[in-house]
């Protein structure tokens, strides 16, 4: 329970703040590993094939951990978990680090996966009980805010850490940041934090129940295609810029920080807007995304065009982060842990589905700019699961309108 002065507060508690600080350590666990790679793979000696295991495998464990050991944990105290969440991370990052072997590594690597699905799952419950009803999703922007940071500095910061350091001097940065964090989530979070859920804590088997309820899968079927449509036409955007916008090589690494600041921006007004009128932003946010998409992929070969369509993609896509956490946790009251951890999964299955599509278009040969409008596309559906939504539900939630 919020304190008055936490509600009334202009400020927002420091708790809320060493969340974010652990997101930055995830995001970066996450992206970092993209520009480690081909050191890593020469270092223990596989192929690099074998290697983007360590992305996939990564992945995976995200999906397993931000539904089943997140509906584990649930139960239990809510700092304490999310403070054994955050050591289990740092112990996984520690042990890849130190790790002479591909196997170990991975094994590492999986357990803090597990650990990225849980901690976010967990921590956006813990966000939206840190502030007054009217900033929840301004807390949960600044949760994700920390992924922001690392999506903008992610491989950047592997690869020149690597490159001087070595692999596991930069996997040892990312150790000492989530120690950080964990210093931060020790002091900052209140003690009585998550006590009154225990009390009336429902079995397990009542809670998955939350998945009888169409509106969680419509939350959730939106998030898998409103941020797949922004990931997939990531995931190729440096072969877009390069053989289609016409951009030098050297300056894709700026233009890629063009669209990391868009994603700051959007997060940060994202959140903002949903504590304003969560259905209202989201909508315009995920029609406004697929125009941005749909545009772009006309209008790459203009480089003018392209870099505002850039920037704008990072910025409508990562705006509706905060929206669809808040909008599934709602939904699942009754079990905001597992439906926060489900949404997390979410994200992911949508970042693997933006990935293949556009992968798949390509294959096609229809050209670099295919996954541009194959997001545009993905981002439609999403439309469509939101409109299925709206009005089907419209009647039970007068206050996201």
């Amino acid at each position: 329970m919020i304190s008055s002065a936490q509600s009334t507060s202009s400020k927002l508690p420091a708790g809320l703040y060493a969340i974010g600080l652990g997101g930055v350590a995830i995001g970066l666990t996450e992206f970092a590993i993209a520009g480690l790679l081909p050191i890593i793979a020469h270092d223990l000696d596989v192929s690099t094939s074998k290697s983007g295991v360590l992305v996939s495998g990564y992945a995976a464990a995200v999906a397993v951990g931000g539904v089943f050991l997140t509906a584990l944990l649930g139960k239990f105290d809510r700092k304490k978990t999310l403070i054994g969440v955050m050591l289990l991370f740092a112990f996984g990052n520690l042990v890849s680090a130190l790790s002479h072997s591909f196997g170990l590594m991975l094994l590492g690597r999986c357990l803090s996966g597990l650990c990225h699905g849980a901690f976010f799952g967990i921590g956006a419950v813990v966000a939206v009980n840190l502030v007054s009803k009217e900033r929840r999703s301004t807390a949960i922007s600044i949760m994700f805010g920390g992924i922001t940071v690392a999506n903008v500095l992610g491989v950047p910061f592997g690869a020149w850490i690597g490159q001087r350091y070595g692999w596991r001097a930069a996997l040892m940065v990312i150790v000492f940041i989530a120690a950080c964090a964990l210093v931060g989530l020790v002091i900052f979070l209140p003690h009585t934090l998550g006590r009154e859920h225990l009390a009336t804590k429902l079995p397990l088997r009542t809670e998955l129940q939350i998945f009888r309820n169409k509106q969680v899968w419509l939350s959730l079927l939106m998030t898998i295609f409103g941020f797949g449509g922004m990931f997939g036409a990531y995931t190729y955007i440096v072969f877009t810029l390069e053989d289609v916008s016409k951009f030098a090589v050297s300056t894709v690494p700026s233009l890629l920080l063009l669209f990391g600041l868009g994603v700051f921006v959007g997060n940060f007004f994202g959140g903002k807007l949903a504590d304003w009128k969560l259905n209202r932003a989201l909508s315009i946010e995920m029609l406004l995304l697929t125009l941005v998409l749909f545009t772009f992929s006309l209008t790459a070969p203009n480089k003018i065009c392209a870099i505002f369509a850039l920037f704008f993609m990072g910025a409508f896509g990562f705006a509706q982060s905060a929206a669809l956490q808040m909008r599934v946790m709602h939904y699942a009251h009754e079990a905001p842990v597992i439906a926060s951890g489900a949404n997390i999964t979410s994200f992911n299955l949508g970042n693997a589905l933006g990935a293949w599509l556009g992968g798949w278009l390509i294959s096609l040969n229809l050209g670099y700019a295919s996954p541009l409008w194959g997001g545009a596309a993905i981002t439609g559906v999403a439309l469509l699961a939101f409109a299925v939504s709206y009005f089907t539900g419209r009647h039970q939630e007068n206050w996201m309108d």
